[in-house]
């Protein structure tokens, strides 16, 4: 079973590239550039809430700078809901999209496929947390707890935010570097719900029409409680599964790469999933694992005892 797409993507070559933006550029289009992990990611969008959010998502890029991608969402009712991207020129142009959560992945993901191939940096879609610098990664697809868990880790002392929705990833021979590359995170504003000690700050957001909202982190766990990076130690994949009793089990290795395999890395927002790059993330996320103690957590319980079962792992050692 694979994680499906959210969206149709089509792959489109230079040519269709140039005509298409040639038609959608007359639009009155509203401009705005991120820095993300040292790519500057470009969105032109009809959408002023798309375009506000994706400030308060993201570090801002020098307007002087030359965008390394760029997409260009719109709204054409006479079109349905999909999205064609260039590889070559890291351009992708979105139709219909009333998901903010969507956007912002697809510019993660134009950063993610630049760097795999031109800087051997690599995209994980997850939460990653430091424990007295010590990391923690939470690998999880949509709907399984990837934020509420990682939000619910902030609440313990020592643990700090890296990333609660997507890092990148740096190898070296005997350790792997984790980075974030948002200001501000993109969380479901009935968090306060799960966890009462978010619920003072995410009462005085405005949620968007999914019910999320941009929150910083910092407002609750102090400017010292979100760092860029952390060295990864231990892997927590997540799963809804009522069929399984089991909470928390550990995993070999390879184990849990047959896991990320099967399920496409978790990541239905990869772009390009050609045999080349298949390879390289399988390569990756082989050289990733071996170099991390593997957990596979069952969230289909309540929050606090899994929170409690996960905490209770990655603590030891």
């Amino acid at each position: 079973m694979t994680s499906p797409m959210p969206y149709p993507i089509e792959i489109i070559g230079t040519e269709e590239k140039q005509l298409t933006y040639a038609d959608l550029i007359r639009k009155p289009l509203i401009s705005r550039k991120a820095n993300i992990y040292g790519c500057c990611i470009k969105l032109m969008t009809d959408s002023k809430p798309f375009a506000e959010i994706w400030s308060d998502n993201f570090y801002s890029a020098d307007e002087n700078n030359r965008s390394h991608g760029r997409i260009m969402a719109v709204e054409d009712r006479t079109m349905t809901l999909h999205m064609k991207y260039d590889p070559l020129t890291k351009t992708a142009f979105v139709y219909n999209f009333d998901y903010y959560g969507w956007l912002k992945s697809v510019g993660l993901a134009i950063a993610g496929d630049m760097l795999e191939d031109a800087h051997q940096i690599y995209s994980v879609h997850g939460a990653s947390l430091d424990m007295a610098g010590k990391g923690v990664a939470l690998i999880a697809p949509s709907g399984t707890g990837k934020t509420t868990h990682s939000w619910g880790m902030l609440r313990n002392p020592g643990v700090r935010l890296v990333a609660d929705d997507w890092f990148f990833v740096r190898l070296y021979e005997k350790s792997a570097l984790c980075f974030g590359s948002e200001k501000n995170c993109y969380v479901d504003a009935e968090l306060g719900k799960i966890w009462p000690e978010y619920r003072e700050m995410l009462e005085k957001v405005v949620p968007d029409t999914r019910g999320r909202a941009v929150v910083n982190a910092r407002w609750v766990v102090g400017a010292e409680g979100v760092v860029p990076m952390t060295t990864l130690k231990k892997v927590v994949l997540l799963k809804r599964d009522p069929s399984d009793p089991v909470l928390l089990r550990q995993l070999s290795d390879r184990v849990a790469l047959n896991i990320l395999l099967e399920k496409e890395f978790y990541n239905p927002h990869q772009l390009v999933k050609d045999a080349r790059k298949q390879e390289l993330r399988r390569n990756f996320f082989s050289e990733l694992l071996s170099k991390a103690d593997c957990f596979i957590a069952n969230t289909t319980s309540d929050p606090a005892t899994v929170q409690a079962k996960i905490f209770e792992a990655v603590s030891a050692g």
